[in-house]
């Protein structure tokens, strides 16, 4: 059942490729909605969402910032994302909690990279989407040019709901195409557009327009709040943000077509941390999305994930860099928690009954080690990448103590820089990061067994065989067990199940084993000497000793493309593209241009987006997508260091074992 309290809030995401305008259409909502006096700038470091001093100083957006507004009384938690792909992790955890969002694009540069992957992750979701075209009034917008776009690249359920009234240095705003008084000058065949795309999702509807040529526009409106919440329609809407034109029709679509969070106020207790800061006065602090329920200050509230127990000692609505001491958090509505000193991003709060699953947008490609300037500074700069590890936890911190190496995962050069930039005024630490690399995977090159006997030195008793064998490309870990409980206890096989992963995430090479099936088809314990803790010694030296009599084939990371460039420069980038060992379609020539699909390396193309602009004499548009992993060629070497000792070698893997865990 649904409070009135709570359909007067709106959980909105904004979404768009890097420069679209997405931080300048936060700041003007902001403005006209009254929650700000005067509007920030970007380019002058002046905006609202933009409030950490690397974001200030690049002008653009590196973390997702939750600010809060109302309008016409409905309160909006309004989530301003990162546009930049090196950041798609902010965007990946923002989805899992909103309602709706506002994804914007350029009217200019129309459907860019990023723009497609934010979408996709949108549609699987089923998020209603509003798809706000903004920069109408730039030289070269092209209102007709990105609806094309929009319906062939993004979706054909997508159709304008605005018309817009000039365009260029004459665009002065949009009028709505349910407009009763609007003239044939200013629909210019947008209202067919809609019309037309309505009509092909009903059949009633559209035995009418084929019988008059119109739809009744009472009708349409009756419809479209229901269609765009179903996600059968995405209405488009137009607007200038840097001068505020289309800004209160964005505001009055998102409370009106928009959907209130569906919650259950009387259920058990279900939410989700999406998100974790630091503070200087507060210490950490988790942003919680909540399904069901109600939490109060000084509640004490079970964490599923982490199988424990932490206390609320203030729920703070935050907004911007203000926040405000509330006291209660109910369903449907998002605030900062403070006192949960062990919450990670993605811990799943009370319950997990509604709480939706997780979208992964980021797959971090590359991998970074981290280089301090002076040993005294080398615990410093492991605790500050621990704390910067544990708000990102796509970073995957690898911390080899005996190597005194510190390893990150990273999507791009971007993020570096950025990294850099914050332990140096965050922290006051100097550090700099190797060259990336490309992360590789392994998978089994065969079908085989492994088998461990762990007998010795007394007291312990742990025998194991695994059947092991390839899985399909992008299938991750399989693991089932066929041995039956007398045989192996419960408790222990559980130890097992839970190892496997742990001892696949290094393989021959040091890469993560994946792609596989693994069945335990015998096991066996000993009533004296078995300890709890045998199988999880165990357990990697058999799958190693699996791995070792099987082999394995190294896994490259892959990209998919797509590029539009002039035709007269089509021969010199096919020539690199096989050159990068790239895979490509026959190129299609639309014009005087040639658009390329196909797929590349990772590892040959790191450098191709910064050539692709000379290449083409900056008249080309290249768009790159994860494409997964598939085996790398024979002459490919890729090795990477291993942590820790290797389960090979069982004497000396047993005494570093054993030595950690009674330490521990």
């Amino acid at each position: 059942m649904l409070s009135n309290d709570r359909i007067h809030i709106r959980n909105i995401g904004i979404f768009a490729h890097v420069d679209a305008g997405k931080t300048t259409t936060t700041e003007q909502i902001l403005y006209h909605s009254g929650r700000i006096r005067s509007l920030g700038s970007v380019d002058a470091g002046t905006a609202q969402t933009d409030f950490l001093e690397v974001e200030r100083s690049r002008g653009i957006s590196v973390r997702a910032a939750a600010t809060r507004f109302t309008w016409q009384g409905v309160t909006v938690n309004l989530v301003d994302t990162p546009g930049h792909v090196d950041f798609l992790s902010e965007v990946e955890r923002s989805l899992r909690v909103m309602d709706g969002a506002v994804l914007i694009i350029s009217a200019v540069e129309g459907v860019q990279a990023q723009t497609e992957v934010i979408w996709h992750a949108l549609h699987e979701r089923s998020i209603p989407t509003l798809i706000y075209v903004n920069k109408m009034d730039r030289i070269g917008a092209d209102p007709i040019g990105t609806l094309k776009q929009i319906k062939r690249l993004l979706s054909p359920q997508a159709a304008p709901i605005q018309a817009p009234l000039g365009v260029e240095d004459s665009f002065n705003g949009v009028c709505s195409l349910l407009d009763h008084n609007l003239t044939a000058a200013d629909e210019a065949g947008y209202l067919q557009l809609l019309e037309e795309t309505i009509a092909e999702g009903d059949e009633a509807m559209l035995l009418h327009y084929l019988d008059t040529g119109a739809l009744p526009k009472a009708e349409l409106s009756r419809m479209l709040p229901s269609l765009i919440q179903k996600t059968e329609l995405y209405p488009v809407l137009f607007g200038a943000s840097n001068r505020g034109l289309g800004i209160e029709p964005l505001l009055q679509a998102m409370i009106g077509l928009l959907p209130s969070p569906s919650i259950h106020e009387d259920g058990p207790l279900s939410g989700v941390v999406f998100r974790i800061e630091r503070d200087s006065a507060m210490g950490r602090i988790a942003y919680v999305r909540l399904y069901s329920g109600v939490m109060r200050n000084r509640d004490s509230v079970f964490n599923v994930t982490q199988q424990l127990e932490e206390k609320i000692t203030q729920i703070r609505i935050i907004d911007g860099q203000k926040s405000e001491d509330v006291g209660m958090l109910a369903a449907g509505d998002i605030a900062a928690i403070c006192g949960w000193n062990h919450a990670r991003i993605g811990d799943v709060i009370g319950c997990a009954d509604f709480v939706p699953e997780e979208t992964r947008l980021a797959v971090p490609l590359l991998t970074v080690q981290v280089r301090w300037s002076n040993e005294a500074e080398y615990p410093a700069v492991v605790a500050a990448l621990q704390e910067l590890a544990d708000e990102d936890p796509q970073l995957d911190l690898q911390w080899l103590q005996d190597q005194r190496e510190l390893h990150l995962k990273v999507m791009g050069p971007i993020q570096i820089e950025v990294l850099t930039h914050v332990l140096s005024a965050r922290y006051g630490l100097k550090a700099d990061f190797s060259q990336p690399s490309v992360i590789y995977k392994e998978t089994p090159a065969q079908i085989g067994e492994g088998f461990i006997a762990y007998t010795m030195p007394k007291p312990c008793w742990a025998i194991l065989r695994f059947h092991i064998e390839p899985g399909e490309r992008g299938s991750g870990l399989t693991y089932s067990s066929i041995v039956r409980s007398e045989r192996l206890l419960d408790r222990y096989q559980n130890e097992v199940a839970r190892s496997v992963p742990e001892a696949l995430q290094q393989g021959l090479f040091g890469w993560e084993v994946t792609d596989l099936k693994v069945t335990l088809i015998e096991g066996e314990h000993h009533v004296w000497h078995t300890h709890p803790l045998d199988f999880a010694v165990a357990t990697p030296m058999g799958i190693m000793d699996g791995l070792s009599r099987i082999g394995v084939k190294l896994l490259e990371p892959m990209l998919s493309f797509r590029l539009s460039i002039p035709e007269e420069t089509g021969g010199k980038l096919m020539n690199e593209l096989v050159l990068m060992r790239g895979e490509f379609d026959t190129p299609v020539v639309r014009g005087e241009r040639m658009e390329i699909e196909g797929t590349l390396p990772v590892a040959t193309s790191l450098e191709f987006p910064a050539r692709f602009g000379s290449l083409t004499k900056g008249r080309g548009a290249l768009a790159t997508f994860f494409a997964g992993y598939r085996e790398a060629p024979a002459d490919i070497q890729a090795e990477r260091v291993r942590r820790g000792v290797n389960p090979l070698d069982q004497s000396k893997y047993i005494l570093s074992v054993r030595n950690a865990l009674s330490g521990s």
